[in-house]
C-alpha cells in the first residue's frame, strides 16, 4: 500500500493578547499547500475578559461581535478538528506556520484546552516557515522573515492582511514557492556550478 503524501496546513491565527488562556485566539485560518481549494477559516468567540488593545486592533476584528456571534472555543475547535481529519483520505496533515512558535502555541493550546487532545498529535510539533528556510538556504535568521522570503521568491505583490484565513492562504502560498526552489535543479547564486 503506497504511503500518503505530507498535507502542509499552512497555519494562521489572530489573537488579543500574547499568550493563550489570559487571553484568546479569535480567528483561525488554515490552507493546505498546494491545494488552494482545501481551506478552513473560523472566527472564535473570546474565553476571557482580557485583551491587549493593540493586539485586538491588529486583525480589525470587532470584540463585542464576536462575544455575541463567533462560535464558542470548543465548537469552533471541533469543526477544525473535523476539517483536519477530514483530509486524512488524501495525506498526512502537518502544522505549518510562520511562526510556529505564536500561531503553534495558540492552536496546540486550544485543541488541547477545549477538545483534550489535538488532530497534528500531543506533541503540538510542526514546521516553522523561518527555520525550514533557514535550513534550506543556510542563510540567517535576520533574513528569514516572510517579508524577506518573498521578495528573496519574486512574492511581493502577496498580501498580508491580517485576516487569519487569507493570510494562511498567503503562508501557503509562501511555502509552495519555498519548495519549488529547493526542488528547482537549477543552479542558484550560492550554489557551485559543476
Amino acid at each position: 500500500m503506497a504511503k500518503l503524501p505530507e498535507l502542509y496546513l499552512a497555519t494562521d491565527v489572530e489573537a488579543d493578547g500574547p499568550i493563550p488562556g489570559p487571553y484568546s485566539m479569535i480567528s483561525l485560518g488554515m490552507a493546505v499547500v498546494g491545494r488552494p481549494e482545501l481551506t478552513f477559516y473560523t472566527e472564535i468567540r473570546p474565553i476571557s475578559g482580557e485583551f491587549v488593545p493593540e493586539a485586538l486592533a491588529v486583525s480589525g476584528l470587532d470584540r463585542d461581535r464576536l462575544l455575541r456571534e463567533a462560535p464558542p472555543a470548543a465548537e469552533a475547535m471541533a469543526a477544525c478538528a473535523r476539517w483536519i481529519n477530514g483530509l486524512r483520505p488524501i495525506g498526512r496533515p502537518v502544522f505549518l506556520a510562520g511562526p510556529a512558535v505564536f500561531d503553534g502555541m495558540f492552536v496546540h493550546w486550544y485543541f488541547q484546552r477545549f477538545l483534550g487532545k489535538s488532530p497534528f498529535s500531543n506533541s503540538g510539533a510542526g514546521i516553522d516557515l523561518r527555520s525550514y528556510y533557514m535550513g534550506q538556504t543556510g542563510g540567517d535568521w535576520s533574513n528569514s522573515r516572510k517579508s524577506d522570503i518573498k521578495r528573496t521568491l519574486g512574492l511581493t505583490g502577496l498580501p498580508h492582511t491580517h485576516h487569519a484565513g487569507e493570510d494562511a492562504a498567503e503562508l501557503a502560498q509562501v511555502f509552495q514557492a519555498v519548495l519549488d526552489a529547493r526542488d528547482d535543479p537549477r543552479p542558484g547564486p550560492d550554489r557551485d556550478e559543476a
